[in-house]
């Protein structure tokens, strides 16, 4: 049952970013609706409703006809072109950022919602046109109620329409995109740092001799059951130590986990089952996948073809507080019972490894930009003057300050610049 729940909620998560998730609800509950209207219909309610005020009473079933057709095929008109300004904010994120922040603009819930509520006003008004005869010339017969609820959803559909250009005009804008990915970034790294002071320093056993068991599929490995995970190996009395790093690619008969003791192939499926695999990457599962996005974007940005240094800028600022925040996590993620006893060790990236990926790029693309290579030294020397768990991870930082000096000295010729230069390298590192 566990292992069913498990998958039932991976395939929910996994279908809640597709952009026809939320508008194929909103679409079944139109068809609801329309069901209930009709319904409450034959309890004459319409009557009741223009006894109230002659204003609710439409006596001739054509003009009813021509009135819901005009307002549906208006929503049409609306969700088309707000279909292709989704398309267009899609194809200019590609272009001028990265491909990778696609994701995060398609699962975007608020334009879900406003494509919903259009594709479930307008499954609703079918089918109240549906229900009306044109013969009909008795008010008392049409659906005056069921009429009034169109005009209420329609008028609703138009305040939709004006946020859904407010809130795509905005989404657009790089500082927004990557205020996005530094929020989702710094709130996972935050979460994870608050768990790790929560409890107590633990050490793990030395893994290298342990049971390996290979992976039956593929895909981008999002996440753990990590609860079912620790109840298996209380039962089965075992530890685990989970290979890849969260994010990371994962081929068929790759490593998986290990285990500290032979175990049968029934409790390594029952293990298996609580590894959620996915289709593209997710930032709110692995900040070290925002940290990617906003790298990217900088990258691109510097690149001839966009040519705009201060993009580049504004992500290293953003770099500047994520790597801040991430001197303070330990390297070894250790996931402890209900006793405190720890069960499961789970791979993450060295903060060495992590910080040269972000760093190479850069180095790469903007050394002979002077104004982005200051950027990155201020970046580092701040690096050094903060608080960290591990005194070891102040040496990256030192090695990267002299591949960044090395590199952009090779690649400035004008005298100032390189003068500037030395200045910035040895204050930093005064060695």
């Amino acid at each position: 049952m566990k292992s069913f729940f498990n998958k039932l909620l991976s395939f929910f998560n996994t279908i809640e970013g597709k952009i026809a998730f939320y508008p194929a609800l909103f679409a079944f509950g139109g068809l609801i609706l329309a069901i209930i209207s009709l319904s409450l219909e034959a309890t004459g309610i319409s009557k009741w409703l223009t006894s109230l005020h002659t204003a609710f009473e439409i006596d001739n079933g054509d003009t009813a006809r021509t009135i819901l057709s005009y307002l549906t095929a208006g929503l049409i008109s609306i969700m088309v072109f707000s279909f292709s300004m989704v398309m267009v904010l899609l194809n200019q994120a590609s272009s001028n950022y990265s491909p990778r922040v696609l994701p995060g603009l398609i699962s975007n819930k608020s334009h879900q919602y406003v494509l919903g509520v259009y594709l479930g006003t307008i499954i609703y008004n079918i089918f109240i046109t549906i229900s009306i005869k044109s013969n009909e010339g008795n008010g008392n017969h049409l659906p005056s109620f069921s009429i009034l609820i169109t005009v209420l959803l329609t008028i609703l559909c138009l305040c939709a329409f004006i946020y859904f250009i407010h809130s795509i005009s905005q989404s657009i804008q790089v500082n927004n995109i990557l205020h996005s990915e530094y929020r989702k970034a710094k709130e996972r790294l935050k979460e994870i740092i608050d768990i790790q002071k929560q409890k107590p320093t633990q050490e793990f056993p030395d893994t290298q001799d342990w049971e390996v068991h290979k992976s039956n599929r593929t895909g981008y490995y999002q996440n753990l059951s990590l609860n079912n995970l620790l109840e298996i190996c209380t039962e089965e009395n075992i530890l685990l130590h989970i290979v890849p790093i969260k994010g990371s690619f994962i081929t068929e008969n790759a490593p998986l986990f290990k285990t500290n003791r032979k175990v049968g192939k029934v409790v390594a499926k029952k293990i298996a089952d609580n590894f959620n695999f996915a289709d593209g990457e997710f930032v709110e599962d692995n900040y070290a996948l925002g940290i990617k996005h906003i790298t990217e974007i900088g990258i691109r940005a510097i690149s001839p073809a966009v040519n705009d240094p201060s993009t580049t800028i504004t992500t290293i600022n953003f770099l500047t507080d994520l790597f801040a925040l991430r001197l303070q996590k330990e390297e070894l993620e250790i996931v402890l019972n209900k006793k405190n006893e720890p069960k499961l060790l789970l791979t993450s990236i060295p903060f060495d490894e992590l910080l040269y990926q972000v760093m190479l790029p850069y180095r790469t693309y903007c050394k002979q930009d002077f104004s982005c290579i200051q950027k990155l030294f201020f970046m580092l020397h701040f690096l050094l003057k903060q608080k960290t768990s591990n005194p070891t991870y102040y040496e990256p930082i030192y090695k990267e300050i002299k591949n960044l000096y090395e590199d952009t000295k090779q690649s400035l010729l004008n005298s100032e610049d390189l003068k500037r230069l030395d200045q910035l390298y040895h204050a930093v590192n005064p060695s």
